[in-house]
């Protein structure tokens, strides 16, 4: 296959799962970057796909956190959640700039695979209030290295979020919050560390495209299908991606 070619169908694929992440986060108030960077990641390179997912996350997640401010929780935890965020992000970029191509398809991989396993296994799994305030800055911190180095925090922020049940506008508002921090790091630290490129932010804001024009059709969806349709589906096309990814680290 030609090279221009091969780089017409990566971009083909790649505006595909940003649209089906626009649709997953319309519908859930998460999860567009457990879609959209695997792919990203399979056709171009981790730090490609990670550049391309800032802008449309800094957005999206700005205008959720406005949209459900009034939901946020009181007390400390979701800034708590937020600025553990903001440092694990900084950290994970770090290790983004300066580790070996092949082993972040593989940390990729591996996230999404925990991803698939925990939440198959316990999708049920409760976490007390009391319990998750205790842990919040370690967990978040944790979180957001993994976003800031593979652009996938969710096997741990939104499987941790979602494990104390709360309403649907309380996870959008903490988990927005949450997500909005880590892009106010991220931004400054690719550009000092030549991550995003002026390409690489010219690619980001096309994604925008896609994803903000599939989220009203993910929130449609969500009033007229079950949650579970969304998760079956997604976790079936996360195993295919992860497999190729983890091929294409070991090749």
């Amino acid at each position: 296959m030609e090279f221009a070619e091969a780089h017409l169908v990566g971009l083909l694929w790649a505006a595909a799962a940003l649209a089906l992440g626009g649709i997953l986060k319309g519908a859930t108030g998460a999860g567009a970057p457990i879609v959209a960077v695997p792919v990203i990641a399979l056709y171009f390179d981790v730090p490609t796909a990670v550049s391309v997912m800032v802008l449309p996350n800094f957005t999206t997640n700005l205008i959720q956190s406005w949209k459900y401010r009034a939901s946020l929780p009181e007390g400390g935890f979701p800034w708590l959640f937020a600025g553990g965020g903001f440092l694990g992000a900084w950290l994970g970029t770090i290790m983004l700039a300066h580790a070996a191509p092949k082993l972040l398809l593989a940390m990729v991989a591996c996230v999404v695979f925990l991803y698939i396993a925990f939440r198959l296994m316990r999708p049920d799994w409760a976490l007390p209030m009391a319990a998750a305030r205790r842990v919040v800055l370690p967990v978040s911190t944790v979180a957001g290295v993994l976003q800031g180095a593979t652009g996938v925090s969710a096997p741990i922020s939104i499987t941790f979020l979602n494990a104390m049940k709360p309403e649907r506008s309380v996870f959008v508002a903490t988990i927005s919050l949450f997500f909005l921090s880590m892009t106010l790091v991220q931004i400054p630290a690719m550009i000092w560390y030549g991550l995003l490129t002026p390409e690489r932010a010219v690619g980001s804001g096309l994604a925008l495209v896609p994803l903000l024009a599939a989220m009203p059709v993910g929130a449609a969806l969500a009033r007229r299908l079950p949650k579970e349709v969304f998760d079956k589906a997604i976790l079936a096309l996360l195993a295919v991606v992860a497999a190729r990814l983890a091929w294409s680290a070991l090749a």
